[in-house]
């Protein structure tokens, strides 16, 4: 396939990060007040953003290989991690808010359904740009039927979705705690490499809404294979870091022994 095509796809993924820095500055202006509207606004603009550049990043690694796709990945979210705030675009950080108290259940189905509408609504534009086949590797890919990246078992899938959202969310968390210089940067690249290694598997998302709104309904799994995978694994996986995470043995291992004492010393 030709730089060209390559180009084009950059430039729509750039124009769609611009596009949603446009509509979270407005946002900001529009909404003033500190209530949830705002915050479900910005949910619903991250799960847009997301889903937008990873339906173009299905056309990089369709055609130009996973390795591709894994630098694109990895910019991005590098990128979404300086100017999404406190959106996460993804339903079971506000799980685990919410087993930590911060939150409540009508805030997580209110977030999870913004998300959902951002993710899933985004998709008539990418379609419409990929109508116009501006490169050949956008021929045929507005209208075709789409195919489940799943290639094992449901419940293998879930499980490699679950182990991966919880290796990701231990790996944020102990970074969040650590502050390293480039921490972000770090944070992307643990998960990008664990999207990589799990992407000829159950398709590498650690995200129901992503997942959901790339693949809900193709060919290849059923709608409750999809929700085992990609809803209850990555759920699961995410929800059960919570618990882990204050396990003083996991601590000790992520943190460090002297770290554990000296927090226990401030408390």
């Amino acid at each position: 396939m030709s730089m060209t095509a390559l180009g084009i796809s950059t430039g729509f993924m750039v124009g769609c990060c611009i596009a949603a820095q446009i509509a979270r500055r407005l946002a900001s202006k529009f909404f003033k007040d500190q209530g949830i509207v705002p915050i479900l606004v910005n949910e619903a603009i991250a799960s847009a953003e997301l889903c937008a550049c990873c339906f173009e990043l299905i056309i990089v690694a369709d055609n130009f290989g996973v390795a591709a796709y894994a630098v694109f990945l990895f910019l991005l979210t590098v990128w979404w991690g300086k100017v999404w705030g406190d959106a996460s675009a993804c339903p079971y950080t506000h799980m685990e808010d919410m087993l930590e108290g911060k939150t409540s259940l009508k805030n997580v189905a209110l977030l999870t359904w913004a998300e959902l509408m951002g993710g899933c609504c985004v998709y008539r534009i990418v379609q419409v740009f990929w109508w116009f086949e501006f490169a050949e590797t956008h021929e045929g890919r507005a209208f075709e039927e789409c195919n489940a990246d799943l290639q094992v078992n449901p419940y293998l899938g879930a499980a490699i979705e679950g182990l991966a959202t919880l290796l990701c969310r231990l790996a944020s968390k102990t970074l969040s705690e650590k502050g390293p210089k480039f921490c972000s940067v770090i944070d992307s690249f643990i998960g990008t490499s664990l999207v990589v290694a799990a992407f000829n598997f159950s398709g590498g998302y650690f995200n129901p809404v992503l997942a959901t709104a790339l693949k809900w309904g193709c060919r290849g799994h059923t709608n409750l294979e999809h929700i085992i995978v990609y809803w209850i694994g990555a759920c699961v996986g995410a929800i059960l870091s919570v618990p882990l995470f204050r396990m003083q043995a996991v601590r000790k291992v992520l943190l460090g022994a002297d770290e554990v004492a000296e927090k226990k010393k401030e408390e």
